[in-house]
């Protein structure tokens, strides 16, 4: 059965991918992908070494654990990797690489073996004098082998046996090639025999240097035993440590890996958003060597892709999925990533190939059946499906998938799905969690354009795509013909009655959200209309303040004497008390008159007034006739402008406004006439704050002035100014 990344095509994506890679392992990392991103962000920044090919160790860390003895190689591979921690370690590194590197702490003992090699592997001779000794005593015996081999072949006694002057390894042993008879004139062993009859020799001048070198070979090797030996007792008494960082060394490498990947191809990182959903902007799928790049948006529970065939939407399909999976396993691809968004999916599946097998005694509906029976065990999961209707009759299985898609959407399962079937698509047009998706088709130059559009279902163009691949035209023709105008009209009805249903609801969203604008407009202006109606209810009250202070100022004068002071004030008084009835007799505008022909909505319902007697109106709501009290209806025609509030109120402003008013030195009566005086004048102004100056002294007048202002009608508050008890502060 295939792999996901078999039906997704990424093979050979992956395995590009894992030739960056010190040693073969999984492509998932486990933990926290945005703190594994973080870091692959940081080496991305800097230029780190080459990493080196190690392999796999956890059987040599069983023998470590077991205090069995590593062979020098197996040593040496763990010191590979403490060598490039050590040259980590070197280098400025940003965070929260710096931290993580910086706190690996490498054991001395650990860091005394790295001594020891050289950078082939090999046991240093110059650390020990034994071995140097060894290793060039073998060197000098193995030029006197050669040397004496080469004057046997040029002397005269062997010249008449030789075949050539060369000297042969035959099984890593120097010899010379010779005919029969040479022994008559040299003692040797025979080691080989060609097919020719010639025979292989070593002279037996050359044997006691050949013995000599096997006794250095065999001290050379008890001697590297003896430092495998305690070294590998080191190593299991830093076993933790080993284990430690044998999988740091994995990590690291996981992270390297993905920036030299990225670099190499100039790819892009995308990291899952916590949220579902898939916006792809200039995505190309690594399968294809020219790709034209993809621009799709998946934020609903259904994709459901129709169109031509050979169109590409199977690797639409496929792209989508590959998106996730790359992404999933933070592995780059080629996007345009500030325009890319990836959801998160718990897991992927891919119902792409025929399931259909005579081993498994299976046919190809069953094979979905099965794989669609497993999908109800699965939760956010984001599932592809090729083909949904391939092996059964296309109307039964249209019904049967419509229902399964829905209840599958239960369990928060994403589907991306391709049929070439208009029924499941017309079945599923008019529901808003599904995103219709055609594969378009140019008819002029007869060829797919790989290129979607959204919201509509597209043709098939079977009898184009027949002929485009080499059909002959008259059996396309005769299939026309056989296939019928009037079914081809059908299907092209089912398109056009589909797209012409998603327009129709995009624009009932469209006015929807008109309605609601409107709404809040309305409530708006109700909003306004309520703070004027305020403003003119401050403004008359205002003036009976005017009025009752005028009133109160004219009969003192009057009770003083009488003068012509005191009737001008009464004749001031009464003019305010005149322009104060008029403002109050003013009616409001009515905010909605209905009449015959007006729309109005009813509840929910909208419909027409036919005619209006009393406080009843006669409405016809979808050619049904009924009679509701006016009280009920609203007016949902345009909305009229709102007219400015309109009053014949002639008020006197005062001459000058003031913001404050010093009564400091009055007599209580004086100054509460100066108070009243000033409180007018302000509300007549409109000023929102004023001050009050009435000193501190022995407090009388800041008491007067307080009981003044409890008792004021038209005040919000008043409090004493934060620093200064002689200054009251009044708010109106």
């Amino acid at each position: 059965m295939k792999t996901l990344i078999e039906k997704l095509d990424l093979e050979r994506y992956i395995e590009n991918f894992k030739k960056f890679y010190a040693r073969d392992k999984d492509i998932a990392i486990v933990g926290d992908i945005n703190q594994h991103y973080r870091y692959i962000e940081a080496l991305s920044k800097i230029e780190f070494p080459e990493i080196k090919a190690v392999p796999n160790l956890d059987i040599e860390l069983n023998r470590v654990k077991k205090y069995g003895v590593l062979r020098l190689k197996e040593i040496y591979n763990f010191m590979i990797i403490v060598s490039y921690f050590n040259s980590l370690k070197g280098l400025t590194l940003p965070e929260p690489l710096n931290r993580w590197i910086g706190n690996i702490d490498i054991p001395e003992e650990i860091n005394n073996i790295l001594l020891y090699f050289t950078e082939e592997g090999d046991l240093n001779p110059e650390r020990e004098p034994e071995l140097y000794d060894i290793d060039r005593a073998i060197e000098l015996n193995r030029a006197s082998i050669k040397e004496t081999l080469y004057k046997m072949a040029h002397s005269s006694i062997l010249k008449d046996y030789l075949i050539d002057t060369q000297v042969h390894f035959l099984n890593g042993e120097e010899t010379l090639l010779v005919r029969g008879g040479f022994n008559r004139v040299v003692k040797a062993s025979v080691v080989g025999r060609t097919t020719g009859g010639f025979f292989y020799i070593i002279p037996q001048t050359v044997s006691h240097l050949k013995e000599r070198e096997a006794n250095l070979l065999s001290k050379r090797e008890e001697l590297i035993y003896r430092y495998a030996k305690e070294f590998s007792t080191i190593l299991h008494k830093y076993y933790l440590f080993l284990r430690f960082i044998n999988r740091e060394y994995d990590r690291f490498d996981h992270y390297q890996a993905r920036v030299r990947f990225a670099k190499a191809y100039d790819y892009e990182f995308i990291i899952p958003s916590k949220s579902k959903g898939i916006k792809l902007s200039k995505f190309a799928h690594p399968a294809i060597d020219n790709p034209k790049p993809i621009d799709i948006t998946l934020d609903k529970s259904v994709m459901l892709i129709t169109g031509v065939n050979a169109g590409g939407k199977t690797m639409l399909l496929k792209s989508l999925l590959s998106s996730v999976y790359m992404s999933k396993n933070l592995l780059p691809f080629r996007c345009d990533s500030s325009n890319t968004k990836i959801g998160n999916y718990k897991s992927i599946e891919a119902i792409i190939d025929d399931p259909q097998s005579v081993k498994n005694d299976i046919s190809t509906f069953a094979g979905r059946m099965v794989e669609f029976a497993k999908l109800f065990k699965r939760e956010r999961a984001i599932v592809g499906v090729d083909e949904i209707e391939l092996g059964t009759d296309s109307d039964e299985a249209s019904a049967l998938f419509r229902v399964m898609l829905d209840e599958l959407r239960k369990r928060d399962i994403t589907f991306i799905v391709t049929t070439h079937h208009k029924r499941l698509a017309s079945l599923m047009s008019g529901d808003d969690d599904v995103e219709l998706i055609a594969a378009l088709y140019d008819e002029v130059r007869r060829e797919p354009t790989y290129t979607f559009l959204q919201g509509t279902i597209g043709k098939s163009y079977a009898f184009e795509t027949a002929d485009r691949y080499g059909i002959p035209s008259y059996i396309v023709e005769m299939a026309k013909e056989v296939y019928g105008e009037d079914k081809e009209n059908l299907n092209e009805l089912i398109e056009k009655s589909t797209s012409l249903e998603r327009e129709m609801r995009l624009k009932l969203k469209k006015v929807d959200r008109e309605l609601k604008s409107i709404e809040r407009k309305r409530a708006n202006l109700e909003r306004i209309e309520e703070r004027l109606n305020e403003q003119h209810r401050k403004a008359i009250a205002t003036l009976e303040n005017r009025y009752n202070a005028a009133i109160k100022r004219a009969r003192e004068a009057i009770r003083a004497k009488e003068s012509k002071d005191g009737r001008r004030l009464l004749n001031e008084a009464h003019r305010f008390k005149e322009a104060s009835k008029r403002a109050k007799e003013i009616k409001q505008p009515d905010r909605e008159v209905l009449k015959v022909g007006d729309r109005v909505k009813y509840r929910s319902l909208r419909g027409e007034i036919l005619s209006i007697r009393g406080e009843e109106a006669t409405i016809e709501i979808d050619g049904l006739k009924m009679r509701v009290a006016l009280s009920k209806l609203k007016k949902i025609e345009r909305l009229p402008m709102v007219k400015k509030l309109r009053s014949d109120i002639s008020v006197e402003k005062p001459d000058r406004g003031a913001v404050s008013i010093k009564l400091l030195g009055c007599f209580a009566d004086e100054a509460l006439e100066k108070l009243d005086t000033f409180l007018s004048d302000a509300l007549v102004n409109g000023f929102s704050e004023v001050e009050i100056i009435h000193g501190t002294g022995k407090g009388v007048l800041k008491k007067v002035v307080t009981d003044y202002l409890k008792s004021y009608p038209k005040l919000q508050s008043f409090y004493g100014q934060k620093g200064n008890l002689g200054v009251t502060i009044v708010k109106l």
